[in-house]
């Protein structure tokens, strides 16, 4: 990682450089949009960015998730967006942004996050496939990528069915 990054809450003023990020990130303005609806939803519950010498190069959003058959306040969040500046990858960026989120995911007293996405990447945090615990994701095709951490041990135990992320990701 390199040596002068620093990772922060959002503000305002990284509305513009949080949408670059996503865009070069992705290649497409799909997940930039999906920030900015979360945010308008008052949905960003956690929002991080990562500075590189005062260049803003990475961001991960954390927004509301809903599981079936659960306790209607089992505080559980999705982690998605998380994007880095393809001149930034592969120097531990996204690493320091995950790694700053799940502890400020608890400090909101959530008990559980989830993320579909590579399962090898998302391991080394924690997470296993959701399937372990009973529950999974809609898009049956995307199933093996759909994963949870526990950031309170037991939070999982007895619930099944699917996880549902924030209305405003059907607009993908």
């Amino acid at each position: 990682m390199p040596n002068s990054v620093s990772v922060r809450a959002e503000t305002k003023a990284d509305h513009f450089g949080i949408r670059q990020v996503h865009l070069e990130a992705f290649g497409s303005p799909a997940e930039a949009d999906l920030v900015d609806w979360l945010r308008t939803a008052g949905a960003a519950s956690v929002s991080l960015v990562a500075e590189v010498s005062g260049t803003l190069a990475g961001h991960v959003l954390f927004s509301p998730v809903t599981i079936e058959h659960s306790p209607d306040n089992l505080p559980a969040l999705g982690l998605a967006p998380l994007g880095v500046l393809p001149s930034h990858q592969r120097q531990g960026i996204g690493s320091a942004l995950t790694q700053a989120g799940l502890p400020a995911c608890q400090n909101l007293a959530c008990e559980v996050v989830f993320v579909l996405g590579h399962p090898e990447y998302y391991r080394r945090f924690g997470f296993r496939p959701a399937s372990e615990h009973g529950l999974w994701y809609t898009d049956l095709g995307l199933r093996p990528a759909f994963m949870a951490l526990e950031l309170k041990p037991g939070t999982l135990s007895g619930l099944s069915g699917s996880v549902n992320y924030h209305p405003e990701f059907a607009g993908l």
